[in-house]
Protein backbone atom coordinates (compact mmCIF):
# COMPACT_ATOMS: atom_id res chain seq x y z
CA UNK A 1 0.00 0.00 0.00
CA UNK A 2 1.01 3.12 -0.85
CA UNK A 3 1.60 5.74 1.79
CA UNK A 4 2.14 8.82 -0.41
CA UNK A 5 -0.66 11.31 -0.18
CA UNK A 6 -0.22 12.65 -3.58
CA UNK A 7 0.05 9.15 -5.04
CA UNK A 8 -3.99 8.45 -3.94
CA UNK A 9 -5.19 11.77 -4.51
CA UNK A 10 -8.59 12.22 -5.90
CA UNK A 11 -8.85 15.85 -6.89
CA UNK A 12 -10.11 18.07 -9.63
CA UNK A 13 -7.36 18.83 -12.02
CA UNK A 14 -6.74 21.87 -13.95
CA UNK A 15 -4.14 21.15 -16.08
CA UNK A 16 -2.12 18.22 -17.10
CA UNK A 17 0.50 16.93 -19.46
CA UNK A 18 2.76 13.47 -19.88
CA UNK A 19 4.46 14.01 -16.77
CA UNK A 20 2.45 16.63 -14.37
CA UNK A 21 -0.39 17.08 -13.28
CA UNK A 22 -2.04 20.40 -11.46
CA UNK A 23 -4.90 20.84 -9.24
CA UNK A 24 -5.81 23.06 -6.29
CA UNK A 25 -3.87 23.35 -2.90
CA UNK A 26 -6.61 22.19 -0.21
CA UNK A 27 -4.96 24.60 2.06
CA UNK A 28 -4.61 27.54 0.15
CA UNK A 29 -2.29 30.44 1.25
CA UNK A 30 -4.55 32.26 -1.07
CA UNK A 31 -7.07 31.86 -3.34
CA UNK A 32 -6.13 29.96 -6.59
CA UNK A 33 -3.31 28.49 -5.09
CA UNK A 34 -2.22 25.72 -7.23
CA UNK A 35 0.02 22.60 -7.14
CA UNK A 36 1.42 20.98 -9.87
CA UNK A 37 3.14 17.36 -9.27
CA UNK A 38 5.46 15.06 -10.69
CA UNK A 39 3.04 11.63 -11.94
CA UNK A 40 6.14 9.68 -11.50
CA UNK A 41 6.73 9.23 -7.33
CA UNK A 42 9.58 11.43 -6.84
CA UNK A 43 10.74 13.08 -3.42
CA UNK A 44 11.83 16.43 -4.89
CA UNK A 45 13.08 18.54 -7.83
CA UNK A 46 16.62 17.22 -7.43
CA UNK A 47 14.98 13.67 -8.51
CA UNK A 48 12.97 14.78 -11.19
CA UNK A 49 14.25 13.82 -15.10
CA UNK A 50 15.15 16.15 -18.09
CA UNK A 51 11.49 15.59 -19.58
CA UNK A 52 9.61 16.41 -16.67
CA UNK A 53 11.59 19.50 -15.81
CA UNK A 54 11.08 20.66 -19.32
CA UNK A 55 7.70 20.16 -18.77
CA UNK A 56 7.14 22.09 -15.71
CA UNK A 57 8.40 25.27 -17.49
CA UNK A 58 5.40 24.94 -19.34
CA UNK A 59 2.66 23.99 -16.23
CA UNK A 60 3.70 26.94 -14.42
CA UNK A 61 2.46 29.10 -17.28
CA UNK A 62 -0.43 26.98 -18.58
CA UNK A 63 -1.32 27.09 -14.56
CA UNK A 64 -0.65 30.95 -13.64
CA UNK A 65 -2.32 31.58 -17.07
CA UNK A 66 -5.41 29.76 -16.49
CA UNK A 67 -5.46 31.66 -12.47
CA UNK A 68 -5.11 34.86 -14.42
CA UNK A 69 -8.33 34.08 -16.37
CA UNK A 70 -9.97 33.01 -13.27
CA UNK A 71 -8.92 35.44 -10.53
CA UNK A 72 -7.63 38.79 -9.81
CA UNK A 73 -3.94 38.50 -9.64
CA UNK A 74 -1.09 41.07 -9.76
CA UNK A 75 1.77 38.73 -9.11
CA UNK A 76 2.58 34.87 -8.54
CA UNK A 77 5.31 33.15 -5.52
CA UNK A 78 6.08 30.02 -7.57
CA UNK A 79 8.62 27.61 -5.72
CA UNK A 80 9.10 24.34 -3.97
CA UNK A 81 10.33 23.09 -0.61
CA UNK A 82 13.15 19.99 -1.30
CA UNK A 83 13.52 18.37 2.32
CA UNK A 84 12.30 18.27 4.93
CA UNK A 85 14.96 21.12 6.86
CA UNK A 86 13.33 23.16 3.71
CA UNK A 87 9.99 22.75 5.60
CA UNK A 88 8.93 19.96 2.71
CA UNK A 89 5.98 17.79 4.10
CA UNK A 90 4.93 15.59 1.86
CA UNK A 91 7.93 14.05 0.06
CA UNK A 92 6.37 13.50 -3.92
CA UNK A 93 7.73 16.44 -5.79
CA UNK A 94 5.13 19.44 -6.04
CA UNK A 95 5.39 23.10 -7.05
CA UNK A 96 3.58 25.64 -5.35
CA UNK A 97 1.98 28.42 -7.86
CA UNK A 98 0.57 31.08 -5.26
CA UNK A 99 -1.71 34.14 -6.87
CA UNK A 100 -0.84 37.47 -5.05
CA UNK A 101 -2.89 40.58 -4.88
CA UNK A 102 -1.21 43.86 -3.79
CA UNK A 103 -2.71 43.98 -0.16
CA UNK A 104 -2.82 40.85 1.06
CA UNK A 105 0.07 41.34 3.31
CA UNK A 106 1.08 44.62 4.80
CA UNK A 107 4.98 44.51 3.48
CA UNK A 108 5.49 41.73 0.96
CA UNK A 109 9.47 42.50 0.19
CA UNK A 110 11.50 39.60 0.23
CA UNK A 111 8.59 37.17 -1.10
CA UNK A 112 10.31 33.90 -0.55
CA UNK A 113 12.48 34.53 1.98
CA UNK A 114 9.67 34.93 4.29
CA UNK A 115 10.28 31.57 5.56
CA UNK A 116 13.12 32.82 7.41
CA UNK A 117 10.93 36.00 9.11
CA UNK A 118 14.03 37.72 10.52
CA UNK A 119 15.45 37.74 6.78
CA UNK A 120 12.36 38.72 4.72
CA UNK A 121 13.50 42.12 4.58
CA UNK A 122 17.17 43.55 4.30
Amino acid sequence: MNECAFCELDVDVIWESDHLVAFRDRYPVTPGHTLIISRRHVGTWFDLDEAERAELTTGIEAVSGLLRAEFAVDAFNVGFNAGEAAGQTVHHFHLHVIPRRHGDMEDPRGGVRGVIPDKQTY
